[in-house]
C-alpha cells in the first residue's frame, strides 16, 4: 500500500469538496460551520478505525492462546499413544497363556447346557408322548409349552456343538435324529391349528378362546423366529424347522377357508335353474353380509391389533368374489345372466346391499375393483351384442306378423280419435324401452350404450318395415283384388311412422340430457337418422295411398282439354267425387298426415291438370275464352275439394313452399289463355312474377295453345321475354318445377 499516493488522492478528493462548498461568497461566512463538521466526521472516523483495530488484534490474541492450547493436547495425546503401542506388543503373549482357560471355558459351557437339559434329554420319548396326547385332547397351550422345552433342548445343544471349532458331523446327525420327533410335533399340532383357523367362522361364535389360544401360540412361534433370524446373523446358526412362518401360513388357510365358502354355496346348475345365478349371488350377499359381521364383531378381540384381521377379511372376501366371478364369466354367460351379473358387480357390491351395508360398511374405493376394466367392458360388449341378436329376431318376427296382418280382410285397429294403427311400432319401441330400464339398473355408460343401439334398430327395422311395404304395394298393384284393404292399412302405416317419430322425439327428450360430452355428436345424430327414415318411409307410403287413388283418375285426366271435355263437366265432376270419397277415408290418418296426403294430392291432381293443358289435345282459336273460363271453373272445384287441407296450411309453418298457391296456378294458366293479344306480354311478365320457376318450354306452349301466336313467334316472343327480365336463381319453387312438357308437341 503507497501512503503517498492515498494521501494525494485525499487531497485532491478534499479540493473537489472544498471547491463544491465555497462557490459562491455568501458561503464564505460557513466556514467556520464546514469546519465543525468536517472535524465531527473526522472524529467519528477515528473512533470507527481504533475500534475495528481494536476487536482485530483481540481475535489475534484469542487465536494464538487456542493454537497453544492446541499444541499441547497433540503432545499429551502423542506420549499416550506411544503408551499404548507398547502395551498392544504384551497382547499375544497373553492370548497365547490364557489358551487353556479358553478351551476349558467352552468345555464347561457345554457341560452346563447339558447339565441344564439333562432332565429334558433323558425324558425327551417321554416328554413327546405327552406331548402328542396334549394335542389329541385338545389341550394345545399345554402341549406347545412341552413343545417349545424339547425345541429349546434341542436348539442350546445344536447351538453348542455349532460353536465347536472342529465339531463332527456325526454328532449333529445323531442330536437331530435322537429329537426327531420333535419336528413330527410342532407339524401336528400346526395341522391342528391350521384346522381351527379354518372353522373360526364358526368355532368364533360359540368358542373364540380356541381361535384366542390358536393366536396366541402362533404369536410366539412368530417371536421364536424373529429371534432365531437375529441370532442366525449374529453367529450363523439357525435352529432346524425356522423360520416356520406360522402367522402367513395362518392368513393363507383363512383365505382357503373363505375361498370354500364363496365356493361351496353354489348349488345350482343352469340346467337345474335358469336363474341359478341370481339365486347364487343372492345367496353369497347374505353369506358374506354374515361373515363380515361376525369379523367385525367377533374375530376382531381375538386377534392382535397388528393383525389387521378385519381388513385382511374384508381383502380375502373381494379377492376371492373378484376370481369366483372371473371363473363364472370364463365358463360363459347366456340371456339375462349378463344383466344380473353386471347388476351385481357394478350396482349390489358397491352399494348399500352389501359393502355399504349397515353391518359392513367399507369404502368400495380402499378394496378396489372387483372386476378389471377390460373385463366389465368384455361383458358390456357381450350384452350389447346379445342384444342386438335379439332385436333382429324380434324385429325380422315382427315385421312377418305386420306383412301378413295387412292381407286381413279386416280393418285395421283405430285409436280412439278413428286413426287407424298397427301395433309394430309400439312393439319395437317397448322392446327398446325395456332394455333401457334393464340397463339402466346397470350403469348410465351401458345404458347410452344400449341408447344408441336401439335406436339403430329401430332405424334398420324401418328400412325393413319399407322392404315389406314396397313389396306389399307392388303385390297390390299386380292384383288389386287380393288386398281389400289397402287403402286403409296404407293409412295405418303411414300414421304409424309419424307414430316413430313421436315416440322418438319423446325418447330424446328423456334421455337427451344423460349422453356424456364426447358421446353427445353421436347420440344426436342417431336421432336424425331415425326421424329421416321414417319421415321418408311415412312420405314414400303417403306417394302409394295416393297412387291407388290417382290409378283410377287417370283415364279423367286424359280426358280433360279435349272436345270431349269442352261438351261436358264429367271428368272433373268424376274426378272431385272419388277424390272426396278417397278424402273419407282418409280422415282416419291423424291430423299431420292428413294434410300432407291432402297436399300432396293437391299438387298431383295440379300437376296432372296443368300436364293436360299442355299437351295441345284441341285448338282453342276460336273458343279461347269460353275453354278458358270452363279451366277457371274447374280449378274453382278443386281449391273448394281441397279447401280443409288450404286452410291448415294457412296456419302450418312447415308446408312445403312448392304447394303455395298450387291449385291457383290453374287459374293462372286460364288467364293468360284468356287475355286478348295486346296486353299478352303484360300478363306474361305477371305470370312469370308470380311463378319464377316457369321454363320457356312451358310458356312456348303455352302461346302456342292460345291459337293466334305460331310455334316459331311464340318461341321468340318467349325468348325475348326471359331475355329482358334478371332470372333470379334463389327463386322459390312453384308447381311448375315439378311439370315437364312432352317434346313431342313441338314437332
Amino acid at each position: 500500500m503507497n501512503i503517498e499516493v492515498l494521501q494525494e488522492e485525499a487531497m485532491l478528493s478534499a479540493s473537489v469538496s472544498l471547491s463544491s462548498m465555497l462557490q459562491r461568497p455568501d458561503q464564505l461566512e460557513k466556514v467556520e460551520q464546514y469546519k465543525q463538521r468536517v472535524t465531527r466526521k473526522k472524529t467519528s472516523v477515528e473512533a470507527m478505525l481504533k475500534t475495528a483495530v481494536q476487536s482485530q488484534l483481540d481475535g489475534v490474541i484469542s487465536g494464538l492462546q487456542q493454537l497453544q492450547s492446541a499444541l499441547v493436547d497433540i503432545n499429551d495425546i502423542r506420549h499416550r499413544l506411544h503408551e499404548i503401542e507398547e502395551c498392544v506388543t504384551t497382547i499375544p503373549t497373553l492370548c497365547e497363556s490364557v489358551k487353556n482357560v479358553r478351551q476349558e471355558h467352552v468345555v464347561y459351557s457345554q457341560y452346563a447346557v447339558a447339565m441344564e437339559n439333562l432332565k429334558h434329554i433323558f425324558t425327551v420319548p417321554e416328554s413327546v408322548d405327552k406331548t402328542r396326547q396334549w394335542i389329541s385332547e385338545g389341550k394345545l397351550l399345554h402341549a406347545h409349552q412341552s413343545l417349545t422345552d424339547l425345541e429349546n433342548s434341542r436348539d442350546d445343544l445344536l447351538y453348542e456343538l455349532h460353536r465347536l471349532p472342529n465339531h463332527s458331523l456325526q454328532d449333529k446327525q445323531m442330536l437331530k435324529a435322537y429329537f426327531s420327533g420333535v419336528q413330527q410335533l410342532s407339524e401336528q399340532l400346526g395341522k391342528q391349528l391350521w384346522l381351527l383357523l379354518g372353522r373360526s367362522l364358526n368355532t368364533v361364535r360359540k368358542e373364540p378362546q380356541v381361535i384366542v389360544t390358536a393366536v396366541r401360540i402362533i404369536e410366539r412361534e412368530e417371536r421364536a423366529d424373529a429371534y432365531a433370524v437375529q441370532r442366525q446373523k449374529q453367529s450363523g446358526f439357525l435352529p432346524p424347522d425356522r423360520p416356520k412362518r406360522w402367522k402367513a401360513r395362518a392368513l393363507e388357510v383363512l383365505y382357503d377357508a373363505v375361498v370354500e365358502r364363496i365356493e361351496g354355496n353354489q348349488f345350482e346348475e343352469r340346467a337345474d335353474n335358469k336363474m341359478w345365478l341370481v339365486r347364487h349371488l343372492e345367496v353369497t350377499r347374505l353369506l358374506i353380509i354374515e361373515d363380515l359381521r361376525v369379523v367385525k364383531t367377533l374375530c376382531a378381540p381375538c386377534f392382535p391389533p397388528h393383525w389387521d384381521i378385519v381388513n385382511q377379511f374384508y381383502q380375502k372376501y373381494h379377492t376371492s368374489i373378484s376370481k369366483h366371478l372371473e371363473e363364472v364369466i370364463t365358463a360363459g354367460l347366456v340371456g339375462n345372466e349378463f344383466v344380473t351379473l353386471l347388476s351385481w358387480v357394478l350396482q349390489t357390491y358397491p352399494g348399500p346391499e352389501l359393502l355399504r351395508h349397515q353391518d359392513v360398511n367399507i369404502d368400495p374405493t380402499s378394496l378396489g375393483p372387483i372386476l378389471s376394466d377390460s373385463t366389465i367392458e368384455k361383458l358390456f360388449q357381450e350384452y350389447i351384442s346379445n342384444m342386438a341378436s335379439n332385436y333382429n329376431d324380434w324385429m325380422q318376427k315382427t315385421v312377418d306378423a305386420e306383412a301378413r296382418d295387412w292381407r286381413r280382410p279386416i280393418v285395421p285397429e283405430s285409436d280412439g280419435d278413428g286413426h287407424y294403427h298397427t301395433e309394430s311400432i309400439v312393439i319395437i319401441f317397448q322392446m327398446v324401452e325395456q332394455n333401457l330400464s334393464v340397463s339402466r339398473t346397470i350403469s348410465n355408460e351401458l345404458m347410452m350404450r344400449a341408447l344408441i343401439l336401439g335406436l339403430e334398430q329401430i332405424t334398420q327395422y324401418g328400412e325393413m318395415y319399407r322392404e315389406a311395404i314396397n313389396l306389399f304395394k307392388n303385390k297390390h298393384f299386380e292384383d288389386r283384388s287380393q288386398v281389400p284393404y289397402f287403402t286403409h292399412y296404407m293409412i295405418a302405416i303411414i300414421n304409424n311412422c309419424l307414430h316413430a317419430m313421436e315416440l322418438s322425439q319423446q325418447m330424446r327428450s328423456r334421455n337427451g340430457n344423460k349422453g356424456d360430452q364426447s358421446g353427445t355428436s353421436s347420440f344426436f345424430n342417431k336421432f336424425e337418422i331415425l326421424s329421416q327414415t321414417y319421415d321418408s318411409l311415412r312420405n314414400e307410403a303417403a306417394g302409394f295411398l295416393l297412387d291407388e287413388a290417382f290409378l283410377d283418375l287417370e283415364p279423367h285426366f286424359q280426358d280433360l282439354l279435349t272436345r270431349k271435355w269442352v261438351l261436358s263437366t264429367v271428368p272433373v265432376d268424376t274426378i272431385c267425387a272419388t277424390l272426396e270419397d278417397y278424402f273419407q277415408d282418409y280422415m282416419h290418418l291423424r291430423p299431420r298426415n292428413f294434410e300432407y296426403v291432402i297436399r300432396q294430392a293437391e299438387i298431383c291432381i295440379t300437376r296432372k291438370y296443368i300436364t293436360s293443358i299442355f299437351q295441345k289435345k284441341l285448338s282453342l282459336k276460336d273458343e279461347r275464352r269460353e275453354v278458358a273460363d270452363k279451366i277457371i271453373q274447374e280449378a274453382g272445384q278443386i281449391e273448394a275439394l281441397l279447401a280443409p287441407a288450404s286452410l291448415s296450411r294457412a296456419f302450418s309453418a312447415d308446408a312445403p313452399k312448392v304447394t303455395e298457391d298450387a291449385a291457383k296456378a290453374i287459374s293462372a294458366l286460364a288467364e293468360v289463355i284468356k287475355c286478348d293479344s295486346e296486353i299478352i306480354t303484360l300478363e306474361l311478365i305477371n305470370f312469370i312474377k308470380k311463378y319464377p320457376d316457369v321454363s320457356q318450354d312451358q310458356l312456348t306452349c303455352l302461346l302456342s295453345l292460345r291459337g293466334d301466336f305460331g310455334r316459331i313467334e311464340a318461341r321468340q316472343r318467349v325468348a325475348d321475354l326471359l331475355s329482358s327480365g334478371s332470372k333470379d336463381e334463389s327463386a322459390r319453387s312453384t308447381i311448375f318445377s315439378l311439370i315437364t312438357v312432352p317434346s313431342s308437341i313441338f314437332s
